[in-house]
């Protein structure tokens, strides 16, 4: 359905996609996981044809994504990272402009906004003004906004910063439903919990480059170990932590070790060290591996770094 290639785009000197290449099949719920600045943004924006790609070639259903080429454009809806609603006008006012950009008019129009309101359960605020709106609100408004149309595709830059819990589960439940209604999405996100429990496929990005893609099962199956050990990061443990570097990955988050051991490796081995510096058992915890651990892995960093 969707289709880049070497598509490469720069900022003066930076450059905010290094040749990406990337398919997507209709009918695909698909995450594009990475930190901010990683070029999630960019990727959206060049989907869209609010921007042109300075190399490679951009198609949906075998046409040129272009600003030029309204036709295709015209295919896809876009629930922007910024909340891009008219704050004075009210749910219904801002829906009708967005649906007569798109050139419904008439019972069709007013059909859709009802429907759209009572999805995203704002009917009962359809004459309130956007501002009197909590972020949550405006972010579910925002999104069917974009679904006026009946888009093919949907692009989803981040819709949930700043939104309340109730809002948020509220959103994925729409999208799933969507998606399970036969839409096709792409959903950055720099949330791990998001990607793991809406995508049925995943791109891991940073600076620019697309590192991995797959299904969460793939991406696992790309870790050179199958657990991970946690302990906190303090003195006591400090001298443990110099040593197990030399038997797997060990990577330091939030005042957390994470160890993760070759595939030969006993964990015999670290309780043997541990009992030698006197650390009890309790301090560790063994886990499979998660999405998290792909990204360091890939990276070398958390998001949240």
């Amino acid at each position: 359905m969707l289709q880049l290639h070497s598509v490469t785009k720069r900022y003066g000197d930076l450059v905010a996609l290094n040749d990406v290449s990337l398919e997507l099949a209709r009918g695909e719920f698909f995450g594009l996981l990475g930190p901010n600045g990683a070029g999630k943004s960019t990727t959206m924006s060049l989907i869209a044809g609010l921007r042109a790609a300075d190399s490679g070639t951009l198609t949906l259903d075998g046409q040129p994504l272009t600003a030029a080429n309204s036709a295709s454009r015209l295919s896809l809806g876009l629930v922007p990272q910024h909340i891009a609603l008219y704050p004075e006008l009210n749910a219904v006012e801002n829906l009708r402009i967005f649906g007569e950009l798109y050139g419904l008019r008439g019972p069709d129009l007013r059909a859709r906004i009802d429907a759209a309101l009572e999805a995203v359960q704002l009917a009962d605020r359809r004459k309130d003004p956007v501002k009197n709106f909590s972020g949550g609100m405006q972010r579910r408004l925002n999104l069917v906004a974009a679904l006026l149309h009946r888009p093919k595709l949907l692009l989803c830059d981040e819709p949930t910063v700043g939104v309340d819990p109730q809002s948020r589960n509220a959103i994925f439940e729409y999208l799933e439903q969507l998606n399970r209604e036969g839409l096709t999405i792409i959903y950055s996100t720099h949330y791990m919990e998001e990607a793991t429990r809406l995508c049925s496929r995943i791109g891991i990005i940073d600076h620019g480059k697309l590192h991995a893609l797959g299904t969460l099962d793939e991406l696992l199956l790309t870790l050179p170990f199958e657990e991970e050990v946690r302990f906190h990061a303090t003195p006591a443990t400090g001298l443990l932590a110099s040593q197990l570097g030399a038997y797997g990955e060990l990577t330091t988050v939030d005042g957390t070790h994470r160890f993760r051991p070759r595939a030969d490796f006993k964990f015999s081995k670290l309780y043997a060290l541990a009992e030698s510096l006197e650390l009890p058992a309790r301090l560790f915890a063994s886990q499979r591996p998660t999405l998290e651990a792909v990204f360091l892995h890939l990276t070398g960093r958390s998001l949240r770094e």
